[in-house]
């Protein structure tokens, strides 16, 4: 039986660790549809036209080592806006949220464009200045050189752009439930996603 589980919000919310802990607890596939784009992003970097590369994205292509650098998440904001290359990754993205056994999509329009009928839907979210500082955490421990300030800006920035793109803005669903991460650990927050399936569960 198909049932699936749409978690949306901005970047270094803790949706992907929410998500993950979320497809875990209940064995449910699980795909951060970030990723995609951040594949197409990846090869646009090497000079290929992102329709180009979204229509020839293979699943080795989420593989790649370097997704998660700085200049591939930029990147793949800026392709994210591009209403074609959106088109060619949505089916893709729907038949994984049909797929038998249950799913767990993660990203910025699962809710709300991809899955609008998804059977639980969430929203994560945090404030920049929480976000900035995890995200300058992460990087810092991977031994990326950069500044807090530069974290923040760059925060801002991609916010600005997911909520203001035309295609597909990032938004909650209508029926979402909410989760502000700002002052809750990794814990409460998968508690309280968990909590929220299984009220959907019940209702379906």
């Amino acid at each position: 039986m198909a049932f699936t589980i749409a978690i949306d919000g901005p970047a270094a919310a803790g949706k992907g660790t929410i998500s993950k802990a979320v497809a875990q607890h209940f064995g449910f596939a699980h795909l951060d549809t970030g990723l995609l784009y951040r594949a197409v992003g990846r090869r646009m970097l090497d000079g290929v036209p992102a329709l180009d590369a979204a229509r020839a994205l293979m699943a080795q292509d989420l593989d790649a080592e370097d997704l998660r650098a700085p200049a591939v998440a930029q990147a793949a904001s800026k392709v994210a806006v591009m209403p074609e290359v959106r088109a060619e990754l949505v089916d893709f993205q729907r038949a994984f949220a049909r797929r038998s056994g249950g799913a767990v999509l993660d990203g910025r329009d699962i809710g709300t464009v991809i899955c609008p009928e998804a059977e639980a839907k969430l929203f994560v979210t945090a404030s920049a200045e929480v976000r900035a500082q995890r995200r300058f955490a992460e990087l810092a421990g991977a031994g990326v050189i950069t500044s807090y300030d530069r974290v923040l800006a760059d925060v801002r920035e991609r916010d600005a752009r997911d909520m203001g793109r035309a295609e597909a803005p990032l938004r909650p669903a209508r029926d979402a439930v909410l989760i502000d991460t700002s002052e809750m650990d990794i814990d409460a927050a998968v508690a309280r996603a968990i909590d929220a399936v299984n009220l959907a569960r019940r209702s379906t």
